[in-house]
């Protein structure tokens, strides 16, 4: 064995029992042996019987006993700052320590719509990258920007925290104070249906479906959308309602109607034969989906690599090569 294992066993050695100076330091601090025992969840007689084993030990007296209380002598006192900054780095340590044993999951928030129809199905192709990182998706309906409103609509709220989330993808206009953003790619809307459908170009005679998104009045998105194409004579307060995107699309791919969706979220669909642009137009919105995280983890390592990932999953996608 080599010297300088020797020094540390011999301080090993030296060193007085854990136990015996965390009692010192929390009946220091508090001068009272039952508040310290309470923090240690023990009984005054441990912390007792702690102290008085240490003061063994080291041959010195730590405490005066007083009718009113204790009192530290001198050389309690001059430990006692410096020991307990040791407690606290040690504390520092540990919960290093269990971040870092914690950093093997990244937990993702996503709005459903986006978790279901585009990341979930691509998910297979990080996780071959990383096999030794679990990814938590939390779906959660709180994804939901509505800073271009004055107040949120009902049944959805404006977030300010991502819900204890590592990093998130949000729904909206990309204003995100005190975050990292990314811009994954711009939203457009478009009828989709069922192939089946007959004449699914006459609007007027068709059930529309409407989501969360084109269903909120303050934002009328059937309206819009036909406005832009020019056709005339629709009711749009008619028709089915669901509270998601994805929800809307399948009742679409089932045959039930029309729904108006994004071809982000519908491009699956379409390409397996599930669903059909009976339109060419593609409306902008004025959204698009984000990548948001938290400036303080924006380096840590598995938070960068889901963030390569995914944008070179969304520049792929934009560009149509899935």
């Amino acid at each position: 064995m080599n010297r300088k294992a020797n020094e540390y066993l011999e301080f090993g050695r030296r060193l007085p029992p854990l136990n015996a100076l965390r009692a010192f330091e929390a009946a220091a601090r508090h001068l009272s042996f039952a508040v310290a025992a309470r923090e240690l969840h023990v009984t005054p007689a441990a912390i007792s019987h702690q102290i008085k084993g240490l003061e063994e030990h080291l041959g010195v007296e730590l405490f005066r006993r007083r009718n009113r209380g204790l009192e530290l002598t001198s050389a309690a006192r001059v430990c006692l700052p410096r020991l307990s900054e040791g407690f606290d780095r040690i504390a520092e340590a540990v919960e290093r320590l269990r971040a870092e044993g914690e950093s093997a999951s990244l937990n993702v928030s996503s709005a459903p719509s986006f978790a279901t129809k585009w990341l979930a199905p691509r998910l297979h192709r990080f996780a071959s990258a990383h096999p030794d990182l679990d990814v938590r998706i939390n779906a959660s309906t709180r994804l939901v920007d509505l800073s271009r409103h004055d107040a949120p609509a009902a049944g959805e709220h404006s977030l300010s925290t991502l819900d204890d989330a590592d990093i998130g993808i949000r729904f909206g206009t990309g204003s995100y104070p005190g975050y990292r953003v990314d811009k994954l790619f711009t939203v457009t809307v478009t009828p989709v249906c069922s192939p089946r459908l007959k004449n699914p170009k006459d609007l007027r005679r068709q059930v529309l479906i409407h989501d969360n998104l084109s269903a909120d009045d303050g934002c009328p998105l059937w309206d819009a959308w036909l406005e832009a194409a020019g056709i005339e004579g629709v009711d749009t307060a008619r028709g089915m309602r669901f509270n998601h995107s994805a929800l809307a699309l399948e009742a679409a791919a089932d045959g039930l109607g029309v729904a108006l969706g994004m071809p982000v979220l519908a491009g699956p669909d379409i390409a397996a034969g599930r669903l059909a642009k009976p339109f060419e137009l593609e409306l902008p919105i004025g959204f698009a989906y984000y990548l948001v995280c938290a400036e303080a983890s924006f380096m840590r390592p598995d938070v960068a690599a889901f963030r390569g990932w995914i944008l070179e999953e969304a520049a792929a996608s934009a560009k149509g090569k899935e």
